[in-house]
């Protein structure tokens, strides 16, 4: 595989599944937020906001919560996207992937019937 076929592969998986970094981008724009001003709040420099919002670096848990309030959104569906981001990340080239989510599903659904 060549340098050219590399870039091409790894921009399609970063963008196979964005959901988290899509949204906080949209938002930032939507309330005209510079990243430098969003990243200062968070104490992370821009470039690394920026990897965020691209997809290529995940975010941290702490900086989720944050974003939630910076950005006025529900904190829940926020973090909810970025674990989703993280999941996908870890299955998206598993050929036992989904079968191994409904496992995990069935795991949770059975621990929380436990409670």
């Amino acid at each position: 595989m060549n340098a050219l076929e590399l870039d091409y592969t790894i921009s399609r998986k970063i963008k196979a599944m964005n959901k988290f970094g899509e949204v906080i981008r949209q938002r930032r724009e939507e309330k005209e937020l510079l990243l430098r001003h969003v990243a200062a709040q968070l104490d992370i420099d821009t470039a690394m906001l920026s990897k965020v919002e691209r997809g290529e670096r995940n975010a941290k848990r702490e900086h989720v919560v944050m974003l939630s309030k910076i950005l006025d959104l529900d904190t829940k569906e926020l973090l909810t996207l970025w674990l989703a981001d993280r999941v996908y990340e870890v299955i998206e080239d598993e050929e036992v992937g989904l079968n191994a989510l409904k496992v995990a599903e069935e795991q949770a659904n059975y621990n929380n019937l436990k409670k």
